[in-house]
């Protein structure tokens, strides 16, 4: 008699146990596929370029450049205190940022991904401009205008920042 208090119990224990494990796992599952990259470049896809080469020239060239030069002393703030247009060739730093920080920057904004609302920038903010899908295609020509060396460390980084999601 005293046996089926304590099976019970070690039962509970045990389907408690169980439910709990697996609420864990579901949980580090779903944060893993939240942080997930989605926004991957596509800079061998000659549609896609076709698509951000038009782009580009319509709402990018201007500050950046024509052949992605960006604004003269890039680096050095203005009198208005801000930061020209730096180039997105390979003499800059766009390459230096994986996919989704890119897409994140030109949708929402470098503020809002640094986490500081009061940085003040002369780059807009295009999510409501450009779909998601336009995004991708400007920033996969940009991709597609570097250097082979330059596209495969950026394609390093990207890696990187994958594994770094999925730790």
């Amino acid at each position: 008699m005293t046996l089926k208090p304590l099976a019970l119990w070690a039962a509970g224990l045990l389907a408690l146990l169980l439910v709990a494990g697996a609420g864990y796992f579901s949980l580090r599952v779903s944060n893993r596929q939240a942080a997930a990259p989605v926004h991957s470049l596509r800079p061998d896809d000659p549609q896609v370029l076709r698509v951000g080469a038009r782009i580009y020239a319509q709402q990018c060239a201007a500050c950046h450049g024509a052949r992605s030069e960006g604004q003269p002393s890039w680096r050095d703030r203005g009198p208005d205190g801000l930061l020209p247009a730096p180039p997105h060739d390979a003499s800059g730093h766009t390459w230096h940022h994986p996919d989704e920080q890119l897409f994140a920057i030109t949708k929402q904004g470098l503020a809002q991904l640094i986490n500081q609302p009061d940085y003040r920038t002369a780059m807009p903010i295009y999510g409501g401009v450009l779909s998601d899908d336009e995004i991708v295609a400007v920033l996969s020509w940009i991709k597609a205008q570097w250097p082979p060396e330059i596209r495969r460390r950026h394609d390093e980084i990207n890696i990187q920042y994958r594994q770094s999601l999925s730790r």
